[in-house]
């Protein structure tokens, strides 16, 4: 698109909305990626050469683990790290210890030595286990204060028992928390330890305990050993078996949201429950679609905290079950999304589901799908074909399954297009992070092609995107035109992915360039484009979001880069939404980069040709705004006033967030509920394939 602006002759008054004071739900995020992609680290192979990489080294916690705040956005572990398996305790303490992030897949039985030792763990790590043979035996894990970005799934962990039930003396749990934050533990099975199964302790927040089965113990899951009342803690679909007490207990906790968790407590055993959920203290608890089976004082509260319930089932209970409270009631989904199961569903579910699973931590996962199609790509010509445009050329018109271009690592500088009649196509990277496949060419507008003319800026694209239902994964798509090297080039817009389709998925990629980064349109004026981007990197300057589709940013970072001549100075979203649709919403996103303070605006409106016809439309939510970002985050454009346009924020965070202000509206709490990822997507919900 244009940087130039040009005078408008007619403009439309809208009526403005509603200004309200944001209130700030996550605290400042500073994701970064140091010199552009510094936050990858150095790009590392894996021990064992791997086809594609597995959406288990790649998976992100749901749940308050998901929310952007204390500087981290979301939880992903290791992801982008090497993926390394280990057999022995000095392999396992090695990485899991490490500074660098790593995917560790424990593929055997590994016993603690001495008995109940926790392994510290550093941040940015994923411990998973290798289908269901990856135990941790007579310890576990310990994650200290400040340990954040830590995944453990799939695993055993089991048998430090002392022989003695109440152990006072011993606390070797399975998973201990002291101050830790963003973490996810998931499907794991945990049992028969000396103190207790899981202790999240001293503060420790977004966290995140989901599929987990909990059994042979006298305390389960323990929650607090404070007095500050600030953590957030998601508990859903965990199995708790055949426990005594803590089921959870849960004391001064912010937000505690347990949803289709089963309780279960087998008459005629040597154990007993005392007591199921614990609201303790201040506690503000949410309880919904639970499933009690046999438990005694099944729900209870302290007269201080605060315990809703709904959509739950008690079967076979007795004695206290109780709710109620002063403080006021949270909905979950101002936070995150979710959508429960049916609670008389959940027994069946949890013992199908919960604890370790044979698909996870394994190769088996890397294969295509018996429906689909897997074509290779390697420069080196150790696959099937050398470029990616060669596999694209490859696959049938109008196929109608899934056709898979597993793309290996290596530097491919081509230009590639995804004609419209070949849907239902995915160009995924097999190395072990975005960084190690790269698709790269330096087209711009003002660039000629062989004929003289010039490419336009539709046309400068390195990946061209007209097919339904693509998808893109675990991959870097660049333009590296030099604008400094090109000043005698008219016309220095240089996109590097543009998509003109509907249901395009970008997951788990890096798309850079400077000016006209990423372009996101529709097949035509009258079509529908939706686009999901998430757990991604989009970078450039100049209008480097832009176009008419119907898109989301979700849980990713934007990061601003200087202009060639080492100025600060730009725009992040360039929206030419259609008058009936939606335009763009950036959520869950940290926008951030080495530029100067009070240099950069949200976004502006572009009425292309001078149209009147369209509606510009951005939505900044629940985000983390570095100092980049101005005080008067909107601009106008082509003589149109961004205020005549549809432009709002809505519970940003960071430096860079404002009040409510007639520079800054703020969309109401009634109006975000009508801004959500689901309603931007509609009928249809991404699905890697």
């Amino acid at each position: 698109m244009s940087e130039l602006r040009g005078k408008a002759r007619h403009r439309r008054r809208r009526t403005a909305l509603i200004v309200g004071i944001p209130l700030a739900l996550t605290a400042a995020g500073t994701l970064a990626y140091g010199t552009v992609f510094g936050v990858f680290g150095e790009d590392a192979q894996p021990k064992a050469s791997a086809a594609t990489v597995p959406a288990w080294a790649t998976a992100t916690a749901d749940g308050f683990a998901s929310v952007n705040a204390l500087g981290q956005n979301g939880t992903y572990g290791g992801r982008g790290g090497t993926i390394v398996t280990v057999k022995t305790l000095a392999d396992l303490e090695k990485y899991a210890t490490a500074q660098d992030p790593y995917v560790i897949v424990v593929a055997a039985a590994i016993t603690m030595d001495p008995k109940g030792k926790e392994i510290k763990v550093a941040s940015n790590k994923t411990i998973i286990g290798s289908g269901r043979s990856g135990h941790i035996v007579g310890g576990g894990f310990f994650l200290g204060q400040g340990v954040h970005n830590v995944i453990i799934r799939n695993l055993t962990i089991r048998d430090a028992y002392m022989g003695t039930w109440n152990d006072k003396e011993h606390d070797y749990d399975g998973i201990q928390m002291d101050g830790a934050h963003h973490v996810w533990i998931d499907h794991n099975d945990i049992h028969h330890m000396a103190d207790g199964l899981i202790d999240s302790r001293k503060d420790t927040t977004y966290l995140t305990v989901s599929y987990n089965k909990l059994s042979n113990e006298n305390k389960a899951f323990g929650i607090g050993w404070t007095d500050n009342t600030t953590a957030d803690i998601t508990i859903h679909h965990n199995w708790i078996r055949e426990t005594e007490q803590r089921n959870p207990s849960t004391d001064n906790v912010a937000h505690a949201h347990l949803y289709n968790n089963y309780l279960q407590d087998d008459a005629g055993t040597d154990i007993t429950s005392s007591y199921g959920n614990y609201a303790r203290g201040k506690t503000n608890m949410l309880l919904e679609n639970s499933y009690f089976q046999g438990m005694n004082n099944p729900v209870i509260r302290d007269s201080t905290a605060t315990l809703v319930q709904r959509g739950n089932v008690f079967s076979g209970t007795s004695g206290r079950n109780e709710q109620g409270g002063s403080g006021a009631a949270f909905d979950p989904k101002t936070y995150y999304s979710y959508t429960p199961d049916k609670a008389a569903d959940v027994p069946a579910l949890l013992k199908s589901k919960a604890g370790p699973q044979s698909s996870l931590g394994t190769t088996a996962t890397t294969t295509s799908t018996s429906s689909g199609t897997t074509l290779t790509v390697a420069a080196d010509g150790s696959g099937q074909y050398r470029t990616v445009q060669a596999a694209v050329d490859a696959v049938p018109a109008n196929n109608a399954s899934r056709v898979t271009i597993a793309v290996k690592p290596g530097t491919y500088r081509e230009t590639v297009k995804v004609p419209s009649n070949k849907p239902h196509l995915t160009i995924q990277g097999t190395g072990s992070s975005r960084k190690s496949t790269v698709i790269v060419y330096n087209n711009a507008a003002g660039t000629k092609k062989p004929d003289g003319t010039t490419y336009g800026t539709a046309g400068s694209a390195t990946v061209a995107v007209e097919a339904d239902d693509f998808q893109a994964r675990n991959l870097t798509v660049t333009n590296d035109f030099d604008e400094g090297a090109n000043q005698n080039v008219t016309g220095h817009q240089a996109v590097a992915l543009r998509t003109a389709a509907d249901k395009v998925l970008l997951d788990s990629v890096i798309v850079n360039g400077d000016q006209d980064t990423l372009e996101m349109e529709t097949a035509g004026a009258d079509k529908l484009g939706r686009v999901y981007v998430t757990n991604s990197y989009v970078t450039g300057n100049v209008d480097f979001v832009f176009g008419r589709a119907t898109a989301v940013i979700d849980h990713s970072v934007i990061t601003l880069k200087k202009r060639w001549d080492g100025s600060s100075a730009g725009f992040v979203t360039a929206p030419s939404t259609a008058a009936n649709r939606k335009g763009f919403l950036i959520n869950n996103t940290t926008v951030n980069g080495d530029v100067s303070a009070a240099s950069f605006s949200l976004g502006r409106n572009w009425h292309p040709g001078g149209s009147t016809t369209v509606d510009p439309q951005t939505t900044f939510r629940n985000s983390n705004l570095s100092s980049a970002i101005r005080s008067a985050p909107w601009s106008d454009m082509g003589g149109f006033s961004w205020k005549d346009d549809r432009f709002a924020e809505y519970k940003n965070t960071g430096a860079g967030a404002g009040a409510a202000s007639s520079d800054r509206p703020q969309l109401t709490d009634s109006q975000a509920k009508d801004q959500t990822v689901a309603a931007w997507l509609g009928d249809w919900t991404p699905t890697a394939s």
